[in-house]
């Protein structure tokens, strides 16, 4: 591993090489906060990628390309004389030791739950008008709904115990079933399902599980089952199309062992 100085190094050759590019390539020259906003959402997801891959290389790659992007927005930052880099890291400086008196203070926390939840006032502290406000609008709605259930369950909103979640799940399954079987609006079909989604989500967040993750596992495991059954019937000489449900299901039980 390299040592501080050798870190520091690199970090100064990087801004080096984002000055250079601003001033010397014309596709550099032309981006804005506005046109690197879809390419890091990108970046972001292909480290998500890699991540779940275990693939440790991949990430290491994935984060230069997330580290040039902040160098980047702080480039152009600096050139509508709005903050530079300095003023990022900076920034970011004063909020880690603001929000962890329990290291940079005096205050004693037992566990990492009582870390969240003095997280979760000291951002009230900083002028957030509701626990509430730090969700991003556009995060994905399964990963959102995490955030939001973890966020209210930090200033004391949740149930007494985790059992009391299934409760819950078994109502909103009933409720479906109700509006799929009885309802003529479909509006009120899906504001059920989105409740039962969510009733999903809180349990998932109660055993320490995260859904996207999970949801993930279940996604790339289907799709590995699923090319099976293709590759396997295209060796057979069929089409999944002539194949019936129970010659298929043999086959993703085939699958399901590999």
């Amino acid at each position: 591993m390299h040592n501080r100085e050798e870190k520091l190094e690199a970090f100064n050759r990087l801004l080096e090489i984002m000055d250079e590019l601003r001033e010397k390539c014309p596709w550099d020259r032309e981006q804005t906060l506005d046109s690197l906003r879809n390419l890091t959402i990108e970046e972001t997801y292909e480290l998500a990628d890699a991540i779940m891959d275990q693939d440790l290389e991949e990430i290491k790659k994935e984060l230069g390309d997330l580290i040039l992007h902040i160098v980047f927005y702080a480039k152009i930052g600096s050139e509508k004389g709005a903050f530079d880099i300095a003023d990022v890291l900076n920034g970011i400086n004063s909020k880690l030791v603001f929000r962890h008196p329990h290291v940079f203070g005096n205050l004693d926390v037992k566990d990492s739950v009582e870390v969240r939840e003095n997280w979760e006032e000291l951002k009230l502290k900083e002028g957030n008008k509701s626990v509430l406000a730090g969700v991003p609008v556009s995060l994905p709605a399964l990963i959102k709904s995490h955030r939001i259930q973890d966020k209210v369950r930090a200033v004391g909103f949740d149930w007494d115990h985790k059992e009391q979640v299934w409760d819950k799940v078994t109502e909103e399954i009933n409720e479906v079933k109700h509006e799929l079987i009885n309802g003529n609006q479909r509006d009120k079909m899906e504001d059920e399902i989105g409740d039962l989604l969510f009733s999903i989500v809180n349990a998932a967040r109660l055993y320490d599980i995260e859904p996207e993750t999970a949801l993930e596992r279940t996604n790339r495991k289907f799709i590995h089952r699923f090319k099976y059954l293709e590759s396997k019937a295209k060796r057979m000489g069929k089409s999944l199309k002539e194949m019936n449900l129970e010659e298929m299901e043999a086959i993703w039980q085939e699958a399901k062992s590999i």
